[in-house]
């Protein structure tokens, strides 16, 4: 069928859902991979030595993602009890809303308070996008969930990057917007993520519904209680259904590679000596190519199969990690730019929807919580690798060794090497997502069904 007879087949609530990837992907694109890094390093922590700064931004990333490690399950379990997915995705995403406009008043220096309005601000996005990811089975049929998948992934690059796109004229000439500096300049592109993200969400707010599960009210302590209780259930649920457990294992292995690159490629290519402007560049070309990429992607699944459309993906993502341990040029980091939107919306919307046909629709919101529990424990675990072996070769190199190099050759061999730990995690999540049997997987999953319903 024709995407566009399609879309308007499925209607507004796909509408409303896809366009929560629009808003909060701004976030994605000037917060997280854009101009926190940039100005963390250059501005809030301008004073401090180049290794260090780099392993205070991947530990921000880990905490954040420790905290919604911790959060993720337990709210999404109470959410499915309560049936208050959508409620708890509006809190975290207007959360996330304020925390972004708050980092308009960290001043130079103060590098310890914008890290935490980030990781406060990356906690509601994480969490958000949880209870977001949950709402899919809401708005979309089994046959239809890898093009409403992919489709919110196309939204969100091209919203994310039209937006960002803006930002870096904003801070590129800010005089021609009527500000006065580029400091200035990259404040208000907080500000104006802030607002993008609480307008655009209004859409899901207002035209996707939720299906009660049952009659239990949000605030009630009950839902409180069982929430937890399902918790604990939930544990040995997934056991019962051994296909999708090894799945979620595969996820967090090489999703844990995908959202470490997202994270920390700015704060990388700032290491090696790259300019601002070309770093820019390159996360533009990440945007602007995955806006068709994700949709081709989700074709490729539905015509190839969605399991040999993430082996593709990982293996690309192999590639790009080899190559950028040995990155000498800007024109190779716009080619790994390029590949990387080739790739990055591809793999999370094909996931996202993969795990979808191997999870009972009645708990989906718990379901997806360690879905992204376990996808958002890469921001806790893959920074942290990358930061911890950025100051461990620092410190080989200078006080064992004793190298006899530039501050600048020492910081560009540790950040090539703390790239170069993230290729495991691609490895190890590909051989045992090989292990995965989709069939059998909803096997399981029939049975488990019918064992609820008695």
């Amino acid at each position: 069928m024709n995407p566009l007879n399609r879309l308007k087949r499925l209607g507004k609530p796909v509408y409303g859902w896809a366009l929560y990837d629009w808003a909060n992907s701004a976030f994605a694109t000037t917060v997280i991979a854009g101009f926190f890094p940039i100005f963390f390093k250059s501005y809030w922590a301008s004073g401090l030595d180049v290794n260090d700064s780099t392993a205070y931004l991947a530990f921000a990333n880990s905490l954040s993602g420790l905290i919604v490690l911790i959060l993720a399950p337990i709210l999404g379990a109470i959410a499915d009890k309560a049936s208050a997915r959508k409620k708890f995705l509006i809190f975290f995403a207007y959360l996330g809303v304020l925390m972004t406009a708050a980092l308009f008043f960290v001043h130079e220096g103060n590098w310890q308070l914008a890290a935490l309005f980030y990781v406060i601000g990356g906690v509601g996005f994480s969490a958000g996008n949880s209870f977001y990811d949950s709402l899919i089975p809401e708005v979309a049929e089994e046959k239809d969930v890898d093009f409403v998948s992919g489709f919110g992934f196309s939204l969100g690059y091209l919203g994310g990057g039209l937006l960002f796109l803006l930002n870096v004229l904003m801070y590129l000439s800010p005089a021609t917007f009527g500000i006065s500096d580029g400091v200035t300049a990259v404040r208000l592109a907080f500000v104006s993520v802030a607002f993008w993200w609480g307008l655009f969400t209004l859409f899901l707010v207002f035209w996707v519904d939720e299906k009660p599960q049952q009659e239990t009210a949000v605030g009630n302590l009950e839902a409180v209680r069982e929430g937890l209780s399902q918790l604990r259930e939930t544990l040995g649920n997934i056991m019962k259904l051994p296909n999708t457990f090894l799945f979620l294992l595969a996820y967090f292995l090489y999703i844990d590679g995908v959202d470490t690159i997202i994270r920390m490629a700015v704060d990388y290519g700032l290491s090696l000596g790259f300019g601002q402007e070309d770093l820019i560049t390159a996360l533009l070309l990440v945007q602007f190519v995955g806006f068709p990429a994700a949709i081709i992607y989700a074709k490729l699944g539905e015509a190839w199969s969605v399991r040999n459309a993430i082996f593709l993906a990982i293996v690309m993502y192999m590639a790009i990690t080899v190559l950028g341990i040995q990155m000498e040029s800007k024109t190779e980091f716009y080619a790994l730019a390029i590949m990387v939107g080739l790739t990055q919306g591809g793999i999370q919307a094909l996931s996202r929807s993969y795990y979808s046909r191997l999870i009972p629709k009645k708990q989906a919101g718990q379901f997806f919580g360690f879905y992204n529990m376990i996808g958002k424990s890469a921001v806790f675990i893959g920074p942290l690798i990358m930061g911890v072996v950025v100051l461990f070769v620092n410190f080989l190199l200078t006080d064992v060794i004793q190298y006899d190099g530039t501050a600048e050759e020492i910081a560009n061999l540790s950040s090539r090497w703390s790239l170069a730990s993230i290729l495991l995690f691609f490895i190890s999540g590909g051989a045992l997502f090989y292990f995965v049997d989709e069939e059998k997987g909803k096997e399981q999953l029939a049975a488990y069904e019918a064992e609820l319903e008695e």
